[in-house]
């Protein structure tokens, strides 16, 4: 592949903020192109706790900025895509380990506070000893504290992104690596192997490559500052079932780590996460057994029911890039992103990402955008603040939606109405469509249909049955190895069976 066109940006990473980027600046008149060496949301993206927060933890740093930042972000978020990201309660039991009771309501109050909440309703106190979140506690913890934050099928907020950027305009190319890039010409010009191999030209590089942003300043771009990069682990597990109510539960551990366990899949708890220096190749990577232990053994302190490892379901670990602030603890080091511009004055430039969240990933791609505004006369002024992201709408509006989809596609059971609404939004309409009865779905595998599995590769880049049951949804949980199989046949990853002859 080779494009005439000389792109205004290439944009090296196809995690929340490389897909973010593109999506605002495409939105704002630049062309865009962007690549991922693997499936979008491959890496750290598709390995987080799921959250869209606040981060009530940073209040112990004094990170206000932080805090007020991802609060507010909270429920631009909400707003825009309530189909993938949804409000959860949180309850924080208490104990003597934890800070002075003034010191905690004085933090959850700063927390209610500081972004200027009006979705979500405000914390309140907890009689663990009559309140059903009490029940699957041990019977020492009386006293408790709730709280609100949103929860995020984090995958698909990236697909989401990348899918608005390309509507307005930007080329979207998963499992294509940038192997190198020079200047030359007043451009980048840059070498991409993969499925979109070839040579294009940018005005600026955005290295947004996550973990492996240093590895594109050392290995593709070869110049650059030499900044301080800290790789955090943070591993998760998911068991059977814990508890029946919705809320989560945030748990502080001995060690003063912080975690959850988090309803998960209706048939599953999450819990989450580790917080570890990391030092190696960025991926794949994998839980370790003391890390399944660690985790066991620290919500084993809280729950009364014996938590063992024959209940585990389903682990995974990610590991995020993190600008070096010095910290002396891995979960202490920031959390705030650091956006980078380098080059001469009238060469091309070069942005790298340092950090970023979820949360902040919208606010992190409007600066960005910004920052390298003054070489584009063109731009246009920002815009994602109140955009729906593809299948939004106006949270006030879902419930209305889900009832009368419930309705119209009356052929389906409930839950799997909602199981295809909180994946798709509106856009499940483009999955439906006219049909009146299941079988006008196409074949079964398990949960999922053929018309569904066909609207992902047409339309979300998904290629593999790993991209359609453990990114674009989490289906794999919920599926027997037989409808695994058949579903990898009709992807082409398997061959049939062969019939074995009548003797």
């Amino acid at each position: 592949m080779e494009h005439d066109q000389i792109f205004d940006l290439l944009v090296i990473g196809g995690g929340i903020n490389g897909t973010a980027i593109a999506r605002d600046a495409a939105g704002r008149g630049l062309s865009v192109m962007l690549v991922e060496q693997n499936d979008l949301a491959s890496g750290t993206s598709s390995k987080s706790t799921k959250l869209i927060h606040g981060g009530l933890r940073y209040l112990e740093f004094y990170d206000f900025k932080l805090v007020r930042e991802a609060l507010i972000e909270r429920e631009v978020l909400l707003n825009a895509a309530p189909h993938i990201i949804w409000p959860l309660r949180f309850v924080l039991p208490y104990h003597d380990g934890l800070r002075p009771k003034w010191l905690i309501r004085l933090g959850l109050f700063l927390y209610d506070h500081l972004g200027g909440r009006k979705i979500l309703p405000p914390t309140k106190s907890l009689d663990l000893s009559a309140d059903p979140a009490g029940a699957p506690l041990r019977e020492e913890f009386t006293t408790g504290y709730e709280y609100s934050d949103c929860w995020v099928e984090d995958a698909r907020l990236v697909v989401l992104n990348a899918m608005d950027a390309k509507q307005k305009g930007a080329v979207i190319a998963p499992r294509t690596t940038c192997v190198s890039a020079k200047r030359g010409g007043g451009a980048w010009e840059v070498t991409l192997e993969g499925q979109s191999a070839g040579i294009v030209k940018a005005k600026v590089l955005i290295n947004a490559a996550g973990p492996w942003v240093r590895k594109v300043i050392d290995d593709v771009v070869r110049e650059g500052e030499q900044a301080k990069i800290r790789l955090v682990k943070g591993s998760h597990i998911v068991l059977d079932k814990l508890y029946d109510h919705d809320r989560c539960y945030i748990f502080q551990n001995a060690d003063g780590r912080i975690f959850f366990a988090i309803p998960y899949e209706r048939d599953f708890t999450l819990i989450g996460t580790t917080d570890e220096d990391f030092h190696g190749a960025p991926g794949p990577i994998e839980i370790d057994d003391a890390e399944v232990d660690y985790l066991l053994a620290s919500a084993g302190a809280y729950f009364r029911r014996p938590l063992k490892k024959e209940m585990l379901r389903w682990s995974y670990a990610g590991v995020r890039s993190l600008y070096d602030d010095g910290a002396g603890k891995a979960q202490a080091a920031t959390r705030e992103y650091v956006l980078k511009l380098e080059g001469a004055a009238g060469t091309p430039q070069i942005l790298s990402v340092f950090g970023g969240k979820l949360t902040t990933s919208r606010k992190l791609a409007e600066e960005a955008v910004a920052k390298i505004g003054s070489l584009f006369p063109q731009l246009k002024p920002a815009w994602t603040r109140n955009a729906k992201l593809p299948g939004g709408m106006d949270y006030s509006a879902v419930e209305n939606y889900v009832t009368a989809a419930k309705k119209r596609y009356s052929f389906l059971k409930p839950q799997e109405i909602e199981r295809l609404f909180y994946t798709y939004g509106s856009r499940m309409e483009q999955i439906l469509g006219d049909a009146r009865f299941a079988v006008d779905l196409g074949k079964r595998f398990g949960p999922v249909w053929e018309r569904e599995i066909d609207y992902l590769k047409a339309n979300e880049w998904a290629q593999t049955s790993e991209d359609i049951l453990w990114r674009r949804t989490k289906l794999g949980l919920h599926m027997s190895d037989a409808e695994i199989t058949a579903l990898k046949i009709y992807l082409g990853e398997l061959k049939p069976a062969r019939k074995k002859k009548q003797t």
